[in-house]
């Protein structure tokens, strides 16, 4: 769909509504003389301009997004008592926002770098937000390492540049990372588009029913367009010749009626089932091996809808995985735990605190009745009805349900405790088992892109940590990483 005919709108005016008379020529003292500060649509134009950026994201910086439709096509009410998804044939309107993880605003797309899959259910019950990549697990388990951890992705303070010693220096000492790390370093490493990958949640997320059963449940989302990936040499002319591929595929696809859609599905852990599983279930390095929790259909995301306007509705669009809604909420996964906080704190600081108010954020499908109150940007909606509860003036209540099941079976002292470990639970093994799925092509691109990497580290302390990640995931795995390497560095 492309852009509407031109069609005149009126004169063009000021910020406060008064036509202007000249938008070409500054007013002067004269012919050829210096401006005048009495000049107000010069003052007004300069200051907005100067204004016309908010902070970016510190991750997630470089984003695109557009509208769609989810729709339920299994029941799902055994496990769930949230009303999106309380019928088969429910459609809910939903926001997609796609984006790199460590490059700004201005970086490239076509990079090596995990994807942000952030889709924003507008649903009856207000709006849920799943906050999540196109990578089933990540670095780290646990949210208090990831202000390091992206430190060492981003530019280094002395530098101005990503370093390599800093980025394998934290992944050789945080050997949790080997898993992402295999998954990133792999072919799904630099997607093609945002269409041809799947997404995930990733964490571990509560369902509820109406009698209150508990469940643990992993989103997927598999793209209907299949898998297509990048090569690193592919990459690199594309990231040079086109920065914005991923964002042009993407709106061109949709302008032409080529509607992306991913098949959704979930992987459903009784509650009972977590306390003697083989891994620990709420760790974000690991996955649920499908032979263990099959993964059930239960929908269809389609994508239908551009955005009018980038800054508007992608750039301030806000997502928080503590958006949630009856029957869907949380689970004791420390790094989702540390998210809740963050997202919704990052918003605050970047977009302000009326963030929520904006068109693209706040419910479409029902309306938000808070008691909060003013602050930057704050529009007035409330008149003046009552700003507290409990009041005698109408004003809107507690429910008096929550929105999820509390956790149980949780004893001991406070203390900075590591996650719980399983029977099986090790840094290594599931990197093991993703290197050996691989074909032989599959694991000489992973082993190149890996080897070209590291061996810009200067320190060998580092290289050889690094590697020993890795052959303590599989033995031959460490063995070639060693030899490419050491190839490279002469």
């Amino acid at each position: 769909m492309t852009q509407e005919a031109h069609v005149s709108q009126g004169p063009l005016t000021t910020e406060a509504g008064a036509p202007v008379a000249d938008n070409q020529n500054s007013e002067t003292a004269g012919v050829g003389g210096p401006v005048l500060v009495q000049d107000q649509l010069l003052l007004e134009k300069l200051a907005h301009f100067n204004r016309e950026r908010i902070p970016e994201r510190v991750v997630h910086a470089r984003g695109a997004g557009a509208y769609g439709t989810f729709t339920v096509t299994a029941d799902v009410t055994p496990y769930t008592r949230a009303a999106f998804l309380s019928e088969v044939g429910k459609q809910t309107e939903v926001f997609l926002r796609f984006s790199t993880v460590a490059g700004n605003l201005g970086a490239a797309d076509a990079v090596r770098d995990p994807r942000g899959f952030a889709v924003k259910f507008y649903t009856e019950e207000g709006n849920y937000d799943l906050v999540g990549n196109n990578t089933p697990v990540f670095f780290i388990r646990d949210a208090i390492k990831f202000p390091d951890f992206i430190h060492t992705q981003k530019r280094d303070p002395y530098t101005g540049s990503q370093e390599a010693d800093n980025v394998w220096d934290f992944w050789s000492l945080s050997p949790e990372s080997t898993h992402q790390v295999t998954w990133l370093f792999g072919d799904r490493g630099i997607p093609a588009s945002y269409r041809h990958m799947d997404g995930f949640g990733s964490h571990t997320f509560q369902w509820s029913n109406e009698a209150g059963e508990v469940f643990w449940v992993k989103y997927h989302f598999k793209t209907d367009q299949g898998i297509k990936n990048l090569t690193a040499e592919e990459a690199e002319v594309l990231a040079g010749k086109d920065p914005d591929s991923h964002q042009r595929d993407l709106r061109e696809a949709i302008e032409r009626g080529e509607f992306p859609s991913w098949t959704v599905g979930v992987q459903i852990m009784p509650a009972a089932d977590a306390a003697t599983y083989r891994f620990n279930p709420f760790d974000l390095t690991k996955v649920w091996p499908h032979a263990d929790y099959p993964v059930i259909t239960i929908g269809k995301l389609e994508l239908n809808r551009n955005p009018r306007n980038i800054f508007a509705e992608v750039e301030q669009s806000i997502f928080s995985p503590a958006h949630f809604v009856p029957g869907i909420g949380p689970s004791p996964d420390k790094m989702l735990q540390g998210r809740l906080f963050a997202y919704g704190d990052a918003h605050r600081y970047r977009v302000g605190i009326n963030a929520d108010h904006l068109p693209v954020n706040r419910p479409h499908a029902t309306e938000a009745r808070t008691h909060s109150r003013d602050g930057y940007l704050y529009d007035g909606r409330h008149g003046g009805e009552k700003n507290y509860e409990p009041n005698s003036f109408g004003g809107p209540q507690q429910t008096g349900r929550a929105l999820w099941q509390p956790f149980d079976g949780f004893t001991g002292g406070t203390g900075n405790h590591p996650t719980p470990v399983h029977a099986e639970d090790d840094d290594f093994v599931q990197a093991g088992n993703l290197y050996r799925l691989m074909t032989e092509a599959e694991k000489e691109r992973l082993i190149a892109n890996l080897a070209g990497f590291i061996a810009k580290v200067s320190r060998e302390d580092i290289i050889e940590r690094a590697i020993g990640n890795f052959r303590n995931a599989d033995a031959d795995f460490g063995k070639r990483l060693e030899s490419a390497v050491q190839a490279l560095r002469g």
